[in-house]
């Protein structure tokens, strides 16, 4: 049995589609995650708007109504049966809160007791991080632990293994369980 440290935004949820959203309602632009080749958002955002694309993430209700991507909740369910699974995600502001809820509504039997909110997660102990943050991936790599990135433009530069969704995750973890005599 592994323990997975697995993050929130924009691997079990959809944060990028409503955040954008946001961002392009208020300053009439196309913003999409498969524009963002790097992690600063701020590049890619009218100048006007500039570090401000940040406080869209402040506001109330954002990670509260975030749509789960798809499969995410079914494999996390089969991933629970198997294994230790820790939420492991970084926050603003109030989102602690709309979190805890999003997974007491969406991931019951993970439960908020099961979550770990840190901006340092090379320091959590666990087998394997499964995250988009560039610099999260980075991080655990440099530590000589198992990094998995949720593939998106942006995080593209970071040499760590990569899926495309949930269902390649789970059948990257039961082949890591394989390797290690597992079955």
């Amino acid at each position: 049995m592994k323990t997975l440290l697995i993050d929130m935004d924009s691997v079990i949820c959809d944060l990028m589609t409503e955040w954008h959203k946001r961002y392009n309602r208020e300053y009439n632009d196309n913003l999409s995650v498969e524009k963002l080749h790097c992690w600063e958002s701020e590049r890619y955002v009218k100048k006007e708007c500039g570090t401000k694309i940040y406080d869209f993430l402040d506001e109330p209700g954002l990670f509260l109504h975030l749509r789960p991507l798809d499969n995410a909740i079914p494999v996390l369910k089969r991933l629970n049966n198997k294994h230790h699974i820790f939420i492991c995600t970084s926050s603003r502001t109030y989102a602690y809160t709309e979190k805890e809820k999003w997974v007491d509504k969406h991931l019951p039997f993970i439960g908020k007791e099961n979550m770990i909110f840190a901006h340092k997660k090379e320091m959590i102990i666990g087998d394997l991080l499964f995250d988009d943050a560039p610099h999260h991936l980075e991080a655990f790599k440099k530590a000589n632990r198992l990094a998995v990135a949720m593939d998106y433009p942006y995080n593209r530069s970071i040499d760590v293994p990569r899926v495309h969704s949930w269902l390649e995750f789970e059948r990257f973890v039961e082949e890591m369980g394989e390797e290690n005599g597992e079955g």
